[in-house]
Formats: structure tokens, sequence, C-alpha cells
């Protein structure tokens, strides 16, 4: 025996229907909607792992750039500071290959060749450390070899015995002094 048609139950399967029709599949089966989401997620992984891997493969690229950069400085560091000395011994040359001359002109190329080494060392920030005679100790920029009684304040260079030298405000030798004890 059939259960007799009730009209509400009618009116529910019309219900039904009408919400059915305004949704797609995806949005009723789970399964599909689950499907549609992964497939979004592993494209965006996908797209993300691409750009890792350029990010990747770029610093790599400018690592590598850079070792360049460094191997070429070390190598052609000392081209500007070469450049300014070629002069000075093409001049001691040129001045051991005359085989007569007198002690003024030998002076005079002396002081010539010198003048082309001074040029060369301000061209390439090469400064002299010649403290006078009473300037204060700097351990930074001074080495004392002896410290002596004196009349002068005491740690106060009495004599420089060699001069020192800065490159670009780096001491490359420090000037050797002897100081008031």
């Amino acid at each position: 025996m059939t259960a007799p048609h009730d009209p509400a139950d009618a009116n529910h399967a019309d219900n039904d229907q009408m919400y059915t029709d305004g949704l797609d599949a995806a949005e009723l089966d789970p399964v599909a909607q689950l499907q549609a989401e992964l497939a979004t997620a592993q494209a965006q992984l996908a797209e993300q792992r691409d750009q890792v891997l350029r990010a990747h493969a770029e610093m790599e690229n400018v690592r590598r750039r850079a070792q360049d950069e460094v191997s070429k400085a070390r190598k052609f560091g000392i081209e500007s500071f070469a450049e300014s000395m070629v002069p000075v011994k093409d001049s001691l040359e040129a001045a051991l290959a005359l085989t007569e001359q007198t002690a003024e002109n030998m002076r005079d190329g002396i002081e010539m060749t010198l003048k082309q080494l001074v040029s060369g060392f301000e061209r390439n920030h090469l400064k002299e450390i010649a403290p006078a005679a009473g300037t204060k100790f700097d351990p930074h920029h001074h080495q004392a070899i002896a410290s002596v009684p004196a009349d002068q304040e005491s740690n106060t260079v009495i004599m420089t015995l060699q001069k020192g030298y800065l490159i670009a405000d780096r001491v490359l030798r420090p000037a050797l002094v002897t100081v008031a004890a």
C-alpha cells in the first residue's frame, strides 16, 4: 500500500528542486569541492616553488658576481699604484745607464725621481707618518724603539728614526721613534 500523497511533501520537493537549480554540482558535492580546493592549492604551491627556485638562482648569480668582483679587485687593486711606480723605475734605470755624470746631475735626477715617487704616493693615498720632536706619542701610528730620559714632557717623541706610512688612514708601517721617559 502506498502512502497517500501529502501536498506538504510536494511543496518540500519543489523547494529542494528550486534550491538545487541555483547551485552547481561542486557546491553540492563536498568531494568535488575539496578537489577544486586541492587543485587551487597545488597550483599556488607550484607557483611559489617556482618563485623560490628563481630567487635561489638569482642569489647564486649575485654571489658568483660578487666573488668575481672581489677576485678582480685583488688582482687589479694595485694597478693605479703600479702605474705610478713605472715612471720611477724608468728614471732609476735611465740614471744607471748614464756612465758619465756629475754629482750635481745625479742629485738633480734623484730629486726628480723622488718627486715622481711622492706624486705616486699622493695619488694613491699613501701618506707619511713623520712625527716632529715634542709630538705626543701615539701607539696607533708610532712604535717606540727606546725610552730615554729627556728634558721634554714624558711620553713625547724625541726623535723619529724611520718614517711610517698610512694608506687611506690605515697604518701600513708605524713610525719608529724614541720617546721621553
